[in-house]
């Protein structure tokens, strides 16, 4: 599922963000998580997808945030990428993809002399990455770029979650996961992306990575650009986190999450509020709840539980600046099992408990 960077170009963080001094996290309840008991209602629910909803991602305009916009998947064999206004209304759609899954955006990557901002997809019947210009949803991959070339297991290709790691020097990676594949620390394969010379993607092997324990399968994969980590939900495990960054090694660094799930660990999201700190939330998928832990370091206590009206969420996505008057601190997208997506403020999510990213207009 997917998955969403939270750092952005300098562009788009120009008169954006304004963070203030570091926010202490709270302290859970008598050593225990808070827990929303009533489900959190959406201000904004999609229109329909055609087939199956699964996943989101959200572009902010740089120009103008209220024009951002939320690139929602939808599986099928007859698939297509979906692109929704902040009320919630479909401006476009990418017709014949093949089962698309998962998405994910970055900003700022140089094709034949320009920075674009772009969307990438997994299209897991083709076994192909699909990277589309934004905010036009242009094709710049020439077909498709196949992914797990070699594999031969049953399923190893199937192409599942995805997420774009843009280091500190701004090299911009993919990362790739699948339906199911080998245990031996080498699930996830990491590719550095570049100009092919036609102004076209091109995307090189660098990496495979990422220990997996035969339970399910891992479709959601998130990044956090500015802490260097990428996530992944192990399903019915737990959360795994590696270094983002493939110079700095394989070593997992911790798991977490591994008690108190109903069902599948699905969609995980990263909340900016100050540097370096912030939240992690991660779906609960059969009791519609996204369990909330601190981001900083790689000791990750759950601090809150929260239930949303989003049925049987797979995939979520979320972004920390002002985009209009409704989602003053940010948007939260959570997928919903009726072919739709629901936007969450998140000043309702966090509730008294948790921290808003400080804003300065």
């Amino acid at each position: 599922m997917t998955t969403r960077n939270i750092l952005f170009s300098t562009a788009v963080l120009t008169g954006l963000l304004c963070f203030t001094a570091c926010a202490q996290l709270p302290v859970p309840v008598n050593g225990k998580a808070n827990t929303d008991t009533a489900a959190i209602r959406p201000v904004v629910i999609t229109e329909p997808v055609k087939f199956d909803s699964d996943d989101p991602a959200i572009w902010i305009n740089p120009q103008d945030p209220s024009q951002s916009l939320v690139i929602g998947t939808d599986k099928s064999a007859e698939g297509a990428l979906y692109v929704f206004d902040l009320q919630g209304k479909i401006k476009q759609v990418v017709p014949n993809l093949q089962r698309p899954n998962n998405v994910d955006i970055a900003y700022g990557l140089l094709l034949n002399g320009k920075r674009i901002d772009y969307a990438v997809t997994t299209e897991r019947i083709t076994h192909k990455l699909r990277f589309f210009s934004l905010p036009d949803m242009q094709p710049i991959d020439d077909g498709g770029i196949p992914a797990f070339e070699g594999e031969t297991g049953t399923q190893f290709r199937d192409l599942m979650g995805v997420a774009v790691y843009t280091s500190k020097s701004g090299e911009q990676y993919v990362i790739a996961g699948r339906k199911t594949g080998p245990q031996d620390g080498t699930y996830l394969w990491q590719y550095r992306l570049s100009d092919n010379g036609a102004g076209k993607i091109k995307a090189t092997l660098v990496r495979r990575f990422g220990h997996y324990s035969g339970k399910k399968e891992i479709e959601s994969i998130a990044v956090d650009n500015e802490n260097g980590y990428v996530y992944y939900s192990d399903e019915q495990y737990g959360v795994r986190q590696y270094y983002a960054d493939p110079e700095k090694g394989n070593e997992e660094l911790s798991v977490f999450g591994t008690t108190g799930f109903t069902e599948d660990h699905e969609g995980i999201s990263v909340y900016k509020t100050t540097a370096g700190k912030g939240y992690i939330l991660v779906s609960d998928q059969g009791a519609n709840k996204f369990h909330i832990f601190n981001r900083e370091g790689t000791q990750h206590k759950l601090l809150k539980v929260v239930k949303v009206s989003a049925g049987h969420s797979d995939g979520s996505d979320i972004v920390n600046v002002p985009l209009n008057n409704t989602f003053k601190h940010g948007l939260f997208v959570v997928m919903s099992d009726d072919r739709t997506f629901h936007y969450y403020r998140w000043e309702d999510i966090a509730g008294k408990e948790l921290e808003s990213a400080p804003t300065k207009k």
